[in-house]
């Protein structure tokens, strides 16, 4: 049991980076932070926040608690929190969000859901 809890609290400051070049079949879950760089075709499920670089690609959908997207997504992105667009990110699919920011020249093609923590806690 103490090690689980140490293993707990040590992961707090970990991420994940998966490098520009690098293709992954398949899904990732994972705890901690998440950078992407390499390519993805497959689901993406993030406990903290997922980095997508601007020469990384997801072809699949994300569930993260925030994310910040400068590269490509095919699929569905749900953030329990908040939604980063840069202006080189380029989502094909629907987003899901509680609060969003879009910089000038992102492209966004699907539609947008936005609530309200309070409405979450409802369901």
């Amino acid at each position: 049991m103490g090690i689980k809890q140490k293993d707990e609290n040590s992961a707090g400051g970990l991420h994940n980076a998966l490098a520009a070049g690098t293709t992954i079949k398949g899904n990732i879950i994972t705890e901690t932070d998440f950078r992407l760089d390499g390519k993805v075709e497959g689901d993406i499920s993030c406990n903290g926040k997922i980095v997508i670089g601007p020469k990384g690609s997801v072809t699949g959908n994300i569930v993260s608690e925030n994310a910040e997207i400068l590269g490509e997504v095919d699929g569905s992105v749900k953030v329990s929190a908040k939604l980063i667009l840069k202006s080189t990110a380029i989502i094909k699919g629907d987003i899901y969000t509680q609060s969003l920011e879009i910089e000038p020249n992102a492209r966004f093609n699907g539609a947008c859901s936005m609530c309200s923590e309070k409405k979450k806690a409802d369901k």
